[in-house]
Protein backbone atom coordinates (compact mmCIF):
# COMPACT_ATOMS: atom_id res chain seq x y z
CA UNK A 1 0.00 0.00 0.00
CA UNK A 2 1.43 3.73 -1.15
CA UNK A 3 2.18 6.15 1.81
CA UNK A 4 -1.40 8.16 -0.41
CA UNK A 5 -3.49 4.93 0.05
CA UNK A 6 -2.52 5.27 4.35
CA UNK A 7 -2.62 8.72 3.98
CA UNK A 8 -6.06 8.94 2.84
CA UNK A 9 -7.41 5.81 5.13
CA UNK A 10 -5.81 7.42 8.40
CA UNK A 11 -7.73 10.53 7.60
CA UNK A 12 -10.98 8.75 6.75
CA UNK A 13 -11.32 6.49 9.86
CA UNK A 14 -9.17 9.18 12.10
CA UNK A 15 -6.92 6.04 13.56
CA UNK A 16 -4.35 8.60 14.99
CA UNK A 17 -7.12 9.86 17.30
CA UNK A 18 -8.26 6.31 17.97
CA UNK A 19 -4.85 5.63 19.19
CA UNK A 20 -4.64 8.24 21.27
CA UNK A 21 -7.87 7.75 23.18
CA UNK A 22 -6.78 4.20 23.71
CA UNK A 23 -3.91 5.00 25.71
CA UNK A 24 -5.93 7.53 27.36
CA UNK A 25 -8.26 4.76 28.19
CA UNK A 26 -5.73 2.30 29.19
CA UNK A 27 -4.17 4.71 31.75
CA UNK A 28 -7.46 5.93 32.96
CA UNK A 29 -8.03 3.09 35.16
CA UNK A 30 -4.51 3.06 36.53
CA UNK A 31 -3.81 4.27 40.15
CA UNK A 32 -2.54 7.46 40.48
CA UNK A 33 1.20 8.51 40.96
CA UNK A 34 0.65 11.51 41.98
CA UNK A 35 1.86 12.34 45.23
CA UNK A 36 -0.37 14.37 47.53
CA UNK A 37 1.93 16.56 48.91
CA UNK A 38 1.17 18.25 52.02
CA UNK A 39 -0.07 15.27 53.51
CA UNK A 40 2.44 12.79 51.88
CA UNK A 41 6.04 14.30 52.06
CA UNK A 42 9.38 12.74 50.05
CA UNK A 43 12.39 11.88 51.72
CA UNK A 44 15.12 14.05 49.93
CA UNK A 45 18.05 12.08 48.58
CA UNK A 46 21.33 12.04 50.16
CA UNK A 47 23.27 15.20 49.15
CA UNK A 48 19.92 17.13 48.40
CA UNK A 49 21.27 20.75 47.61
CA UNK A 50 18.24 22.29 49.52
CA UNK A 51 17.76 25.61 51.66
CA UNK A 52 21.35 27.49 52.85
CA UNK A 53 22.44 27.56 56.33
CA UNK A 54 25.51 29.20 57.66
CA UNK A 55 27.73 26.61 60.17
CA UNK A 56 28.20 27.66 63.45
CA UNK A 57 31.45 26.40 65.04
CA UNK A 58 30.78 24.25 68.16
CA UNK A 59 34.14 25.34 70.50
CA UNK A 60 33.04 29.34 70.14
CA UNK A 61 28.98 29.59 68.79
CA UNK A 62 30.00 31.96 66.07
CA UNK A 63 29.87 31.81 62.55
CA UNK A 64 33.07 29.26 60.80
CA UNK A 65 33.51 32.09 57.93
CA UNK A 66 36.72 34.04 57.47
CA UNK A 67 35.40 36.60 55.24
CA UNK A 68 37.50 35.40 51.92
CA UNK A 69 34.87 36.20 50.09
CA UNK A 70 35.66 32.89 47.71
CA UNK A 71 31.48 32.00 47.78
CA UNK A 72 30.47 34.78 46.17
CA UNK A 73 33.27 35.10 43.76
CA UNK A 74 32.73 31.81 42.52
CA UNK A 75 28.64 31.98 42.31
CA UNK A 76 27.74 31.69 39.30
CA UNK A 77 24.49 33.68 39.70
CA UNK A 78 26.39 36.74 41.68
CA UNK A 79 23.70 36.20 44.29
CA UNK A 80 26.12 36.08 47.55
CA UNK A 81 27.05 40.16 49.14
CA UNK A 82 29.37 39.58 51.51
CA UNK A 83 30.34 42.88 53.82
CA UNK A 84 33.54 42.65 56.03
CA UNK A 85 34.83 44.92 58.77
CA UNK A 86 38.15 45.06 60.67
CA UNK A 87 38.09 43.86 64.18
CA UNK A 88 39.42 46.22 66.78
CA UNK A 89 40.81 43.30 69.22
CA UNK A 90 42.42 41.44 66.83
CA UNK A 91 42.65 43.32 63.23
CA UNK A 92 41.65 40.53 61.49
CA UNK A 93 39.29 40.86 58.64
CA UNK A 94 35.90 39.35 59.86
CA UNK A 95 32.47 38.95 58.64
CA UNK A 96 29.81 41.90 59.42
CA UNK A 97 27.31 41.06 57.09
CA UNK A 98 26.27 37.90 55.17
CA UNK A 99 23.71 37.64 52.74
CA UNK A 100 22.19 35.41 50.08
CA UNK A 101 19.30 35.91 47.81
CA UNK A 102 17.11 32.71 47.29
CA UNK A 103 15.04 33.63 44.45
CA UNK A 104 18.75 33.84 42.28
CA UNK A 105 20.27 31.10 43.61
CA UNK A 106 20.73 28.17 41.33
CA UNK A 107 21.82 25.73 44.00
CA UNK A 108 24.53 24.63 41.81
CA UNK A 109 27.02 23.99 45.22
CA UNK A 110 29.64 25.74 44.22
CA UNK A 111 30.03 28.18 47.27
CA UNK A 112 30.32 24.59 49.72
CA UNK A 113 32.70 23.66 47.30
CA UNK A 114 34.84 26.72 47.48
CA UNK A 115 34.69 27.38 50.96
CA UNK A 116 38.06 26.64 52.39
CA UNK A 117 36.66 26.41 55.85
CA UNK A 118 33.30 24.97 55.46
CA UNK A 119 30.97 27.26 56.57
CA UNK A 120 28.49 27.55 53.96
CA UNK A 121 25.53 24.01 53.53
CA UNK A 122 23.42 23.49 51.36
CA UNK A 123 20.52 21.63 53.82
CA UNK A 124 17.96 19.10 52.69
CA UNK A 125 14.95 21.34 53.56
CA UNK A 126 12.98 22.22 50.58
CA UNK A 127 9.83 23.22 52.53
CA UNK A 128 10.49 27.02 52.43
CA UNK A 129 8.31 29.12 49.96
CA UNK A 130 6.76 32.43 50.93
CA UNK A 131 4.97 35.12 49.88
CA UNK A 132 7.43 38.05 50.04
CA UNK A 133 10.68 38.56 48.60
CA UNK A 134 12.38 39.47 51.59
CA UNK A 135 11.68 36.06 53.47
CA UNK A 136 13.86 34.75 51.05
CA UNK A 137 16.43 36.86 51.39
CA UNK A 138 18.80 35.57 53.63
CA UNK A 139 20.85 37.45 56.20
CA UNK A 140 23.89 35.92 58.99
CA UNK A 141 21.25 35.46 61.24
CA UNK A 142 18.69 33.64 59.13
CA UNK A 143 21.45 31.46 57.70
CA UNK A 144 22.97 30.27 61.27
CA UNK A 145 19.41 29.99 62.65
CA UNK A 146 18.74 27.41 59.40
CA UNK A 147 21.98 25.71 60.66
CA UNK A 148 20.99 25.14 64.36
CA UNK A 149 17.50 23.55 63.40
CA UNK A 150 18.15 21.87 60.16
CA UNK A 151 21.58 20.86 60.67
CA UNK A 152 23.34 21.14 64.48
CA UNK A 153 25.21 18.16 65.51
CA UNK A 154 25.95 14.94 64.12
CA UNK A 155 23.72 15.49 61.14
CA UNK A 156 25.81 18.54 60.02
CA UNK A 157 29.70 16.22 60.42
CA UNK A 158 27.85 12.95 58.70
CA UNK A 159 27.28 15.77 55.79
CA UNK A 160 30.53 17.50 55.91
CA UNK A 161 31.87 13.86 55.97
CA UNK A 162 29.58 12.11 53.47
CA UNK A 163 29.09 14.87 50.55
CA UNK A 164 31.74 17.93 51.04
CA UNK A 165 34.94 16.05 52.04
CA UNK A 166 37.27 14.31 50.21
CA UNK A 167 37.15 10.54 51.10
CA UNK A 168 40.10 8.24 50.92
CA UNK A 169 39.31 6.81 48.17
CA UNK A 170 38.76 9.72 45.92
CA UNK A 171 42.47 9.71 45.63
CA UNK A 172 43.76 6.47 44.58
CA UNK A 173 46.06 5.99 41.85
CA UNK A 174 45.54 4.03 38.80
CA UNK A 175 47.69 1.40 37.11
CA UNK A 176 50.26 3.10 34.82
CA UNK A 177 49.61 6.92 36.10
CA UNK A 178 52.32 9.39 37.43
CA UNK A 179 53.06 9.83 40.62
CA UNK A 180 55.20 11.70 43.15
CA UNK A 181 57.32 9.34 45.11
CA UNK A 182 58.14 10.71 48.71
CA UNK A 183 60.99 8.05 48.94
CA UNK A 184 62.62 9.09 45.60
CA UNK A 185 61.96 12.67 46.09
CA UNK A 186 63.46 12.61 49.54
CA UNK A 187 66.54 10.90 48.22
CA UNK A 188 66.66 13.72 45.70
CA UNK A 189 66.81 16.01 47.76
CA UNK A 190 69.47 14.30 49.77
CA UNK A 191 71.39 14.01 46.50
CA UNK A 192 70.75 17.68 45.26
CA UNK A 193 72.18 18.84 49.50
CA UNK A 194 75.58 16.29 48.76
CA UNK A 195 76.06 18.09 45.48
CA UNK A 196 75.04 14.98 43.28
CA UNK A 197 73.01 15.98 40.89
CA UNK A 198 72.67 15.18 37.37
Amino acid sequence: MSKKIKKIIDTIFLTEILKGMALTLRSFFSPAVTRQYPEEKRQPFPGFRGQHAFVRDEATGKEKCIACGLCGAVCPSKCIYIYTKEDSATGKKVIDRYEIELLRCVYCGFCVEACPVGAVVLTENYEYSDYSRDALYMTKEKLMDNWDRLMAGEKGREYFKKFWTPGEDSFRAYPGQALFNKDRLASKKKKDAAGETK
